[in-house]
């Protein structure tokens, strides 16, 4: 309700403002008008840029309100650019702004609605948070291109009107371009992570179930994984050349490779527990009468070397839960400093 109000007073103010534009807005010249709408889009972008970062922590859900606040800024930019008179007749800028609004409106409206829906499944497989991350990508390049479009807009009508503009982008234009370059970097990084990272929790899961067969499919998978995505960290530069984001995922490789090896002691565990399952079970098949000294000999032994194996499991289990830990809170710890070191700190203006 308070949306649909919001627009009707929006369509009522436009058209308020379209018929006093005259009136309203008398502009001296074409800097002027230029500066105009340079600053109403300045602030618009500061706005949407301090949303496109906070999703570099990939918590699209909480930052709804940030994207809310997006739409409304892009309403309110669109009723300052549609209560502006053509430039002596000339709507070209203004024309180009207003679909680039429109575009903007698109990308928050409907693309960062679907992430933020995505996000929600994006962790139960690689493929889901590759798809994932890929949509949060697209939208930064729409906005990229859109952005582009409206400055190459802005040089146009300054040449026409012989406007000189300072050399360079704005600072506000230089740090779209970073959040974007970023993102792409970290989401790059982070899939090299997550492969093994999910294919571990398979392998866990098969553990816990104690499916020879899955466990060993998953340690196999898992050295697969971890191996690739070495290779694949080769080619990759730092962000700013710092290299500190890959040198942490080259430590989780580490560990998943070593996880790798030593679960296959894990694995034998379980064999020796399933040959040890069918010897008590033909055991326990006598009766007492009928077990022979050889027999009971042959069970305890196996009951000692059960015991033994079962010790070795837990002592290799709990130091690999210890090294799990370790790794991702160094990993999240790394991410978050690389995140805050060079993501551009953008408050709404």
């Amino acid at each position: 309700m308070k949306t649909i109000l919001r627009n009707l007073l929006l369509a009522v103010l436009i058209l308020l403002m379209q018929t006093t534009a005259a009136k309203a807005q008398a502009f001296d010249d074409a800097g002027q008008y230029m500066d105009h709408i340079s600053k109403a889009n300045e602030k618009l972008t500061a706005v949407y840029l301090s949303y496109t970062s906070a999703l570099a922590h990939k918590n699209a859900r909480k930052q709804e309100k940030r994207r809310s606040d997006v739409l409304n800024a892009i309403i309110d930019t669109k009723a300052i650019i549609m209560g502006m008179p053509p430039w002596k007749g000339d709507r070209s800028y203004k024309d180009s702004t207003a679909a680039y609004l429109k575009l903007l409106n698109i990308v928050f409206n409907e693309d960062y609605a679907k992430i933020v829906n995505m996000e929600e499944i994006a962790e139960q497989s690689y493929d889901a948070m590759e798809a994932y991350l890929l949509a949060q990508e697209k939208a930064d390049e729409k906005l990229e291109e859109a952005r582009v479009r409206q400055h190459n807009g802005s040089l146009s009508f300054a040449k026409k009107n012989n406007i000189n503009l300072i050399e360079g982008e704005s600072e506000i234009g230089r740090k779209s371009k970073i959040v974007s370059d970023l993102n792409k970097h970290c989401n790059d990084v982070y899939l090299v992570f997550f492969k093994p990272y999910k294919q571990e929790m398979y392998l866990l899961d098969a553990l816990q179930k104690g499916n020879l067969i899955a466990i060993e499919q998953n340690i196999n998978s898992l050295e697969k994984f971890t191996k690739e995505g070495e290779e694949k960290l080769k080619t990759f530069e730092g962000f700013n050349s710092d290299p500190s984001l890959i040198a942490a995922c080259q430590e989780a490789l580490v560990f998943y490779q070593s996880e790798a090896t030593r679960t296959k002691n894990l694995s034998d565990f379980f064999l020796k527990k399933e040959n040890f399952d069918k010897m008590k079970k033909a055991f326990d098949a006598k009766r007492n009468n009928d077990r022979t000294k050889t027999d009971i000999d042959n069970f305890n032994n196996s009951v000692n070397e059960m015991n033994a194996a079962s010790k070795e499991y837990n002592k290799l289990n709990d130091q690999l839960n210890k090294e799990r830990t370790a790794m991702l809170n160094n990993w999240n710890k790394k991410y978050g400093r690389y995140l805050e070191e060079h993501m551009p700190v953008q408050r709404k203006q």
